[in-house]
């Protein structure tokens, strides 16, 4: 069994850390127990079978047991109903098992994930058991939301070995797992959760100190606690408070609204045992055992009542920077006590609460000068230490790194290599490949004008003779992009959120191959970036539309143009004027798309290709790309004429007299772009 290095190694090249705990690496994990079948314990059971483990759910009742395994049964058929899973429901099911005993669940386990309920003496119950039962070398991990690290780990000889990590409900469909360190917990036991987690094709973040809330909780308490605090003060209605951070600011949901789908109860009791003041509103509320849809009323009546009756213009005069000047700031302890990083707290928000961009990332788009002077008036009009600005946030502040604006803020906005891009990820291969994938999976990669400026960005800045081709895809199995993401638009007039933007034209006329890697949705402005590009290949899955007639909007980022080149007037209008989507099948046979592919297949389709364009001759693609897109606009003897000019062009290169050579000697030719 192998395992992580570090600075001290005994003699027979086992790595040891303080404390005599030996940690496997991450990779030799292969059995796993789940301790709990509840709502968490039977979704990550689930999760961690998908992902090919070996795993037990155990729970202290038989009858538990049962139902949390009828559960796993349901998900994963309605899962392999969809095509979500690459095997069937049955063989992932052959690697669960059940008991109700705990030393039989994890006597010979690599990894226990313990999802008990949020009860400190219960966890230390079981974790003293675990101590007992589990091998030397076994890591613990807790699922808990709230409870500290620290002090579960206190209940076992080797606290190294216990860390949390934190799904979210329901796991199996939400991305972020907390990967948090106890304060005796080892790097190496974290960082095995860390790939562990990966494995599961989940995102983690490291939560590297055991606060109360850890980041997510952190930085979600202002959005939950100061409208009620507002509404208490006869400040602000519930109605209008939802409605402005729906509509003007563009969350997914309003802080009441949500607060009645979670549980007004459950926020209530974790700010209780933290020390945290609950606003009046919410003490009336859990007193009055109106707990929100659990129990039929809450701040809305689902009852009687129509439930969440906010309408887009009662948010009118909300003042919204009070919230997010207070989330900014708890951010901002967080980065300030090494907690967590900007970008994990960013993606920890956007994947965990389903926020449209991070608190960081909008903090320096508003302007961290602005959240300080906020967060002085509040503090200097009310004497309440909540609003007291972060001292890092103040350090930020006094050093001139204000946010976009100044160049700097909790993130670098500058040029070239000092920018820092928040939706997509890239990364250019020894070949000339660049690979960009957008970075938006729990908005199914919807395009926000941050992210399209990032696109333009990238490819504005890369230097075209560095590569030889470009791959465009989305993060994740559900999306290459659902459209455009109109909550990330929240300012600007719903006719401008589906405007042409640069992006397209600088996909279309970039000097080099772009190929859309296609799997999932590809609707609306997703589709019209996959048009910009070259070539688009796409999964047999996947589904392709212009929804824009909906709203009573046309395509603004190419369609009706591109499309109807593509496939024809007839097609191109039926799209758009329908608004219907069509499967892959039906856009390969339009001409849409170059070819469908089964799902495991898609990247063998996209290497076939890759290979035929990275050994071409890359003045030869670029001419040949800038003939083909120009010559479709113009006439037949103009577009003969351009091709004529590439074709003179062409002949006096290198590539030219390298192509012909190798030609003549029977070798394949080694272009190198002159």
């Amino acid at each position: 069994m192998s395992v992580f290095r570090d600075s001290l190694t005994s003699g027979d090249g086992v790595n040891s850390v303080p404390g005599g705990f030996v940690c496997m690496d991450a990779s030799e994990i292969e059995r796993v127990a789940v301790l709990g079948a509840g709502n968490m314990g039977h979704g990550i059971t689930e999760v961690v079978a998908i992902a090919g483990y070996d795993v037990t759910m155990r729970d202290v009742e038989e009858e538990f047991v049962d139902s949390g395994y009828e559960d796993i049964e349901w998900s994963l058929d309605k899962l392999d109903e969809k095509g979500r899973i690459d095997e069937s429901a049955d063989d992932v099911l052959d690697r669960i098992d059940i008991t109700t005993d705990l030393e039989t669940a994890v006597g010979d386990v690599d990894l226990v994930i313990e999802a008990a309920p949020e009860r400190m003496a219960l966890k230390q119950e079981i974790y003293g058991e675990l101590d007992d039962f589990t091998p030397d070398d076994a890591i613990l991990a807790s699922n808990t939301s709230s409870l500290s690290i620290t002090e579960i780990a206190t209940a076992v000889d080797d606290p190294e070995r216990v860390v949390g990590t934190h799904f979210f409900n329901p796991p199996v469909k939400m991305d972020l797992v907390e990967v948090i360190y106890g304060e005796r917990t080892s790097d190496e036991t974290a960082e095995a959760a860390h790939a562990f987690v990966e494995s599961l094709d989940k995102t983690p973040i490291y939560v590297r100190k055991d606060v109360q809330g850890f980041v997510v909780n952190s930085v979600l308490g202002p959005f939950m606690v100061e409208p009620a605090w507002m509404v208490s003060n006869s400040e602000a209605t519930i109605q209008e408070a939802d409605a402005a951070m729906v509509h003007q600011r563009g969350y997914p949901m309003g802080p009441f609204e949500l607060g009645d789908l979670t549980g007004i109860d459950i926020g209530y009791s974790v700010r209780e045992e933290a020390g945290i003041e609950n606003p009046p509103l919410i003490e009336e509320k859990v007193e009055a055992e109106e707990l929100g849809r659990k129990t039929g009323k809450g701040y809305y009546d689902y009852e009687e009542g129509e439930g969440a009756d906010y309408e887009p213009g009662d948010g009118e005069g909300f003042d919204t920077l009070r919230v997010e000047a207070q989330m900014v700031n708890e951010a901002a302890k967080l980065i300030g006590q090494d907690v967590a990083t900007p970008e994990a707290i960013d993606t920890g928000m956007r994947l965990g609460a389903g926020f449209p961009e991070g608190p960081c990332r909008r903090a320096d788009d508003i302007g961290l000068d602005r959240i300080i002077e906020k967060l002085e008036a509040l503090h200097d009009e009310t004497g309440e230490e909540r609003f007291a600005p972060a001292d890092y946030l103040v350090e930020l502040g006094e050093s001139g790194k204000t946010g976009a604006d100044a160049g700097q803020g909790f993130y670098s906005h500058g040029d070239g290599d000092e920018r820092t891009y928040h939706d997509l990820n890239y990364e250019i291969d020894d070949r000339g490949v660049l690979a960009i994938e957008l970075d938006r999976p729990e908005r199914l990669n919807a395009l926000s004008q941050d992210l399209l400026e990032e696109i333009d960005h990238l490819l504005s800045t890369t230097d075209p003779d560095e590569l030889r081709c470009v791959t465009i895809e989305g993060t994740g199995e559900r999306a290459f992009s659902a459209g455009a993401d109109v909550t990330g638009f929240a300012d600007t007039e719903p006719a401008d959120v589906l405007r042409a933007t640069p992006t397209y034209e600088t996909v279309a006329e970039f000097p080099r191959p772009v190929i859309a890697k296609i799997e999932g949705f590809c609707l609306g402005g997703g589709h019209e970036l996959a048009l910009a590009c070259d070539m688009r290949i796409a999964t047999e899955g996947s589904k392709f539309g212009q929804p824009e007639i909906g709203l009573g909007l046309i395509p603004g980022g190419g369609a009706t143009q591109r499309l109807t080149r593509l496939v024809g007037a007839a097609r191109a209008k039926e799209l758009v004027f329908r608004g219907h989507q069509i499967d892959a099948a039906t856009a390969a046979d339009w001409g849409m798309i170059n070819r469908a592919v089964p799902a495991n297949e898609l990247d063998n389709a996209m290497e076939e290709v890759l290979a035929d364009i990275v050994n071409g001759p890359p003045v030869g693609l670029e001419v040949a790309k800038k003939v083909m897109n120009e010559g479709a606009d113009a006439d037949l003897d103009a577009a003969l004429t351009l091709e004529r000019q590439g074709f003179s062009i062409l002949m006096g290169t290198d590539d030219v007299a390298e192509g012909t050579a190798a030609f003549r000697e029977d070798r394949d030719p080694e272009f190198e772009g002159r």
